[in-house]
């Protein structure tokens, strides 16, 4: 377990409705197409943010506006690199133009519509638990993980850009409360849905070193209880769905990406696990027919072409700035985007077509060093 601990560590109706558009504090220059947009949350403790970027058809980013959420970011104790040790703390709703921040200061989450390169607050709600980190979206369907008091789901509907909180849909973890030090790797880190949205799984890092699957039988109501996949000893840190329906989870304990299929009964399967063969490897994400793992410690991108089977092929390690956290893949799967937590960076990444990843451009982003949390449009 001690090795298990090191390696993630360096990872690490009742609305309130506000309408706010902050000026653009950039603008791209004449000629540089926009294709798009890269959002990054600041996760400041003293007034967290939204910086949003216009993305050029080089990929290269410009500002075009700092938002505040009306919110405060947090800081769990033992992190390095990412204060909010999760994944999915900034999720775009492409379907309905909206971004779901999470505000961890303030236990609330903040709804931001998007409109062409602006922000327009709607909404600062209750997360429904404390230490909000991850928010996950299907259809009209939202959940919002709570990372502290042994964790939390808490589901929502939204309505007409609005989330009303579902009371019958807020379920607790129960993990075991871990304060000091290792509170960063025992906190539960991101909460996915499954395509068809029948499961909504959980995983819980060191606290419980299992995924959670919350089998949903009816739209946005939840089973009373789990079903608990044990993966003793490899800290699953953050799980994406590749193109053939499998679960591919980052496992920091291990430095491993482990593969599953999603079965009857709300359970998994596994299929494969294969090592890195760097450092904290904690996040990931997917990019059509591959997935990219971020690994802290090595300040890399692994990369993986995913296949039927669930045997991952290794498509090589590439280079980032240093305590690589978070990333966002574009929507026509061309670039990825890598948030380096220490230095408050973003790296831009065209990926080629045998998925290997080319370097194009890295941001300072204002006020985000150790913060976690981006979406691209």
């Amino acid at each position: 377990m001690k090795r298990t601990v090191s390696a993630v560590a360096v990872c690490g109706l009742a609305l309130t409705i506000g309408l706010v558009a902050t000026p653009a504090t950039a603008i791209a220059p004449p000629g540089s197409a926009q294709q798009g947009m890269v959002f990054v949350q600041t996760d400041d403790p003293a007034g967290n943010q939204v910086v949003a970027y216009r993305r050029a058809a080089d990929s290269s980013l410009h500002q075009a506006g700092t938002y505040p959420t009306g919110g405060r970011g947090g800081s769990l104790d033992g992190a390095a690199v990412d204060r909010l040790a999760s994944q999915g703390s900034l999720t775009y709703d492409k379907a309905h133009r909206t971004l779901y921040v999470v505000n961890a200061g303030s236990n609330t989450v903040t709804v931001f519509g998007v409109v062409g390169d602006r922000l327009i607050r709607r909404q600062i709600i209750n997360s429904g638990g404390t230490f909000p980190v991850s928010v996950a979206v299907h259809g009209a369907e939202v959940y919002v993980l709570n990372a502290r008091a042994g964790g939390a789901v808490q589901g929502y509907v939204s309505i007409l850009g609005h989330l009303v909180p579902l009371h019958s849909e807020h379920r607790a973890l129960g993990l075991p409360v871990t304060t000091g030090a290792q509170e960063f790797t025992h906190t539960p880190g991101q909460v996915v849905v499954t395509p068809d949205g029948s499961s909504v799984i959980v995983t819980t890092k060191a606290a419980g070193n299992s995924l959670l699957v919350f089998g949903s039988f009816v739209p946005a109501q939840l089973a009373k209880a789990p079903v608990v996949v044990d993966d003793a000893g490899n800290v699953p840190f953050a799980a994406v769905f590749d193109r053939f329906g499998h679960l591919a989870v980052a496992e920091a304990g291990t430095n491993t990406v482990a593969t599953y299929a999603v079965e009857r009964g709300h359970r998994l399967r596994l299929l494969n696990r294969t090592p890195t063969g760097q450092m904290a490897t904690c996040w990931i994400a997917g990019a059509g027919g591959n997935y990219y793992l971020s690994n802290a410690g090595s300040n890399s991108l692994s990369g993986y072409r995913a296949e039927h089977d669930g045997s991952p092929v290794a498509l090589g390690n590439t280079a980032t700035g240093q305590g690589t956290v978070d990333a966002a893949v574009t929507p026509d799967n061309r670039y990825i985007y890598v948030q380096t937590g220490k230095v408050g960076a973003v790296d831009a990444f065209r990926i080629e077509s045998d998925g290997s990843l080319t370097k194009t451009s890295s941001t300072v982003v204002p006020n985000a060093a150790g913060a976690e949390g981006i979406a691209a449009s």
